[in-house]
């Protein structure tokens, strides 16, 4: 019976995300979904996992830092440099797809002294079947930043961001140049 909860979570995150989305995101990224994901198959009850959807933290990790694909990279110029990213809720989808049992919490939001800017502190938890681990990261933007959202907004994305990196989603953005 538990598997076939799994089986419905997956049938609701593939209609939620939009079957077309769901094919484009795997064709692109060339990952697989969930190595031991068996989706709708006939086989019998006993050979599908029922322990959940989690996996080791080990195997979590190894697919969270494989190279994301050159069509979710973004790019934007700050101060006369031209930055890569991956937009935070492509980042969103990808932690969903390979660690679905992760969470993430703003810790703080500070103003500095001046009222200038805003910086976020933000946690990203990862669940595996053996271990947890969580990574922090801060993101800063000042306040009369234009364009779309808040400060706080636009700080908190950065900041989620980063802390995913910090678990290996792409930090190969940060070193790709000198390589």
């Amino acid at each position: 019976m538990a598997s076939l909860g799994l089986r419905l979570k997956a049938a609701t995150w593939a209609l939620r995300s939009g079957a077309a989305g769901a094919a484009t995101v795997s064709r692109r990224c060339s990952w697989e979904m969930g190595k031991g994901f068996r989706g709708f198959s006939s086989e019998p009850e006993s050979d599908v996992p029922t322990s959940g959807i989690s996996r080791p933290l080990s195997e979590i990790l190894k697919e969270l830092n494989k190279k994301v694909p050159d069509t979710v990279i973004k790019t934007r110029v700050e101060d006369g440099c031209s930055i890569k990213y991956i937009p935070w809720h492509i980042v969103n989808r990808i932690m969903n797809l390979h660690a679905p049992e992760w969470s993430g919490e703003v810790r703080s939001v500070n103003y500095s002294p001046n009222g200038e800017t805003v910086t976020v502190v933000y946690r990203v938890t990862l669940y595996g079947t053996d271990a947890e681990i969580f990574r922090e990261s801060t993101g800063t933007t000042s306040v009369d930043d234009k364009g779309y959202g808040d400060a706080v907004q636009k700080a908190e994305a950065m900041a989620f961001r980063r802390a995913c990196a910090r678990l290996g989603l792409g930090l190969h953005l940060y070193h790709e140049d000198a390589l």
